[in-house]
């Protein structure tokens, strides 16, 4: 395995004429926190399914920690590997946490003691209780401290923070930074909650209707785009050509707001040119980048 935990080429799904995932590529550096991020429907469960061999693809291809998503001969293998946490949440309720937590150890032989003890105390889990008796936030737990005590290369998680309180949130989010820094631990993770990935993720990838939007380093897309807001004295008369950099335009009246993603100078100079426009530039959020690109779409 090089440096790539997941790789992703051309990745194609459909389901009868509904076309979940549309040549989808990814590349998930090892020991990085990759948010995965898309509206409903976009891909990102589809993509999860494809990517654990629970799916097979319809073209592309993937591999998973160096070895191709659903290779059966080494399915046992890999999901050794890796620690999954679904939106469902799906546990059996029958169990206790305990119970739960001892039946899942049997099956991991790199479990690791300290980290289940740690997570029992930090989440405030009780042992005796039922599953079927546990809130979803306390499923939530549960499933974490069931995939990070396996001692997983890869956590891929799935809406992992839902059902949680503010507090709890906090606490998930900075163990899963801790977890990645001191273990190494390379973190794949879909989420609604886009202030929380933009809290925690350094890389980052917007699908919409299967297909990558825009995928890379936060910082640096937080860097490349701006949103400028132009006012016009007099509106702004004929027809502008922003160019390959505007990302998107948005007029209302005398004022024009564009998404801007390179060749600013360019859309700049336009601006000047016109006599009286006056111009603001503001840094763009994660959410505002992701609000901007899907509405587009």
């Amino acid at each position: 395995m090089g440096d790539l935990v997941i790789e992703a080429h051309g990745l194609h799904k459909k389901f009868k004429e509904h076309v979940a995932l549309a040549r989808l590529n990814l590349e998930v550096p090892a020991g990085s926190i990759y948010g995965f991020l898309g509206r409903n429907g976009a891909g990102k469960t589809t993509t999860i399914k494809l990517l654990m061999g629970f799916l097979k693809a319809d073209g592309g291809d993937a591999r998973v920690l160096g070895i191709p998503a659903g290779d059966r001969s080494a399915g046992i293998e890999v999901r050794r590997r890796i620690g999954l946490v679904t939106e469902e949440k799906d546990l059996y309720p029958y169990m206790t946490v305990a119970q739960i937590i001892r039946f899942t150890r049997s099956f991991f032989p790199r479990w690791r003691d300290d980290l289940e003890r740690r997570y029992l105390t930090l989440f405030d889990l009780p042992p005796q209780r039922k599953i079927a008796d546990l809130s979803k936030g306390m499923r939530s737990k549960l499933m974490l401290l069931l995939a990070i005590s396996r001692g997983a290369e890869l956590l891929i998680l799935d809406e992992p923070t839902d059902g949680l309180d503010a507090v709890a949130v906090e606490d998930m989010l900075r163990e899963l930074v801790t977890i990645s820094s001191t273990e190494g631990t390379t973190i794949f993770f879909s989420s609604h909650q886009l202030e929380e990935v933009e809290q925690i993720a350094d890389r980052v990838c917007i699908i919409d209707r299967g297909a990558a939007m825009v995928t890379g380093v936060l910082d640096d897309l937080k860097a490349d785009y701006q949103r400028l807001r132009i006012v016009f004295a007099e509106g702004p008369g004929a027809p502008m050509q922003w160019g390959e950099g505007a990302a998107r335009v948005r007029q209302d009246g005398r004022t024009v707001e564009i998404l801007a993603s390179r060749d600013i100078d360019n859309i700049l100079n336009q601006i000047r040119s016109r006599p009286g426009a006056s111009v603001e530039r503001f840094p763009v959020t994660l959410k505002e980048l992701f609000l901007e690109l899907t509405r587009g779409a």
